[in-house]
């Protein structure tokens, strides 16, 4: 019999049990990084909506929108690259 006295709650953890714990964790993160996405979107969104047009006294000396784009397709990339981890994930069955 194992000992697992002092170690944490997921290397205790049944090999099945760690499963379902590492996807719920994936699944967290990736409902994360979707709120974070929708975020940026309406930021962009009010960003352009706040933009004054066809004035030629205004200059705009910070235009945001190109990190918040930079952002969002950071933001893509990962939650691309975690939606591939959980399917790995899935597709082997149970950790052993």
């Amino acid at each position: 019999m194992q000992n697992f006295a002092g170690t944490g709650a997921l290397a205790a953890a049944a090999n099945s049990d760690s499963h379902q714990l590492i996807e719920a964790g994936l699944r967290s993160l990736i409902a994360q990084i979707e709120a974070s996405i929708r975020l940026v979107e309406v930021a962009m969104t009010l960003e352009d909506a706040c933009e004054p047009t066809g004035s030629t006294e205004i200059f705009v000396l910070d235009d945001v929108t190109p990190r918040y784009a930079t952002a969002s397709a950071a933001l893509r990339s990962c939650k691309g690259s975690l939606d591939l981890v959980l399917q790995s994930l899935s597709d082997s069955g149970p950790i052993r």
